[in-house]
C-alpha cells in the first residue's frame, strides 16, 4: 500500500518501524506453518519488501512478494534480489490453486474493499493443511491517548483515514473475516503495548511522517506543530500512552474429508 506524498525511501523507513512491532509475531507463525525446504511462501502486499525478506532470512523456503505497485517491486528487487517479486492484485493472485504452504499479508486489509475477497484468493493458492494469516490489521476505534489532550489528534486521524477509504475498524472483526473465508481451526488476538522510555527518534519521526500524510488538509500546520510537541513533552514525561490495538488472525486451509 503505498502512500500518496511520500517516497519510496520514506516508505520504507515506515515498514521497516511496522515490521519490528510484528516480528515475534512472525516467529510464532512460522514456526507453526514448520515449513520444509521445497515449500512456498506468499505475501501479498509486499511493498518495498521489508517483511518478505525477514522471512526468506528465518526459513528454508522460497519466497514470493507480490505488489500491485511496480515502484514498490522494483524497489525491493534493488535491495533483496533472493525474494521473488510478482507484480499482481491481492483479488485475483496470478498463481494455481494449492501451491503455497503459507500466505500472509501486513497491514494490507484495512485498504481493500472487500477484504474477504483477497483472503479467499490467499486460501484458494494455499494447500490444504497449510496456513493464512493476516498479520497485522489496527482499529482506531479502540484507541487510547493519554495525555487526554492528545485525543483530538487520534480522532482527527481515524477521521482522515476513513476519509481516503480505510477500514479503520477492522481488527475487531479480522478473525470473522478468515471464518467467512473459509478457513479452519481460525485463531487471532492483539498485539500487546508496553511503554517506558521514548521511541527511538527514527520511530518518532517515521510516526509523524506518517500523521502529516494523513491529517494534510485537515488540520493546521501551527496546530499539528503543537500536538508535535505536546506529544515530545509526554514522551519526556514518561507520561505518554499511544495504544491502537492491532489485531492479527491465523487460519487452516481445510483438508479433504
Amino acid at each position: 500500500m503505498t502512500h500518496a506524498g511520500q517516497s519510496i525511501q520514506e516508505l520504507h523507513a515506515r515498514y521497516r518501524v511496522q515490521a519490528r512491532w510484528t516480528a515475534t509475531l512472525r516467529t510464532r507463525l512460522l514456526d507453526l506453518s514448520r515449513l520444509s525446504s521445497t515449500a512456498r511462501v506468499l505475501e501479498v502486499g509486499s511493498g518495498t519488501g521489508v517483511v518478505a525478506s525477514e522471512t526468506a532470512g528465518t526459513t528454508r523456503a522460497a519466497v514470493v512478494g507480490l505488489d500491485i505497485d511496480p515502484q514498490a517491486l522494483r524497489f525491493s528487487r534493488s535491495l533483496y534480489p533472493a525474494l521473488i517479486h510478482v507484480v499482481g492484485d491481492g483479488f485475483k493472485l496470478p498463481f494455481a490453486d494449492d501451491v503455497f504452504a503459507l500466505a500472509y499479508c501486513h497491514f494490507l486489509l484495512m485498504w481493500t474493499h472487500p477484504a474477504v475477497e483477497v483472503l479467499r484468493e490467499m486460501r484458494r493458492v494455499v494447500r490444504p493443511g497449510g496456513h493464512v494469516a493476516t498479520l497485522a490489521e489496527p482499529d482506531y476505534g479502540g484507541r487510547i491517548d493519554f495525555p487526554a489532550e492528545l485525543e483530538a489528534l487520534g480522532n482527527r486521524q481515524a477521521e482522515r483515514l476513513g476519509a481516503q477509504g480505510a477500514d479503520t475498524q477492522i481488527g475487531r472483526r479480522l478473525r470473522h473475516l478468515l471464518v467467512e473465508a473459509g478457513l479452519a481451526d481460525v485463531h487471532g488476538g492483539v498485539l500487546g503495548g508496553e511503554w517506558g522510555a521514548a521511541p527511538e527518534p527514527a520511530e518518532l519521526a517515521s510516526e509523524w511522517e506518517t500523521l502529516a500524510q494523513d491529517l494534510a488538509g485537515a488540520v493546521p500546520g501551527k496546530m499539528l506543530a503543537r500536538f508535535r510537541e505536546m506529544d515530545r513533552r509526554a514522551w519526556s514525561e514518561r507520561r505518554r500512552v499511544l495504544y491502537v490495538p492491532t489485531f492479527y488472525a491465523v487460519g487452516e486451509v481445510p483438508r479433504p474429508k
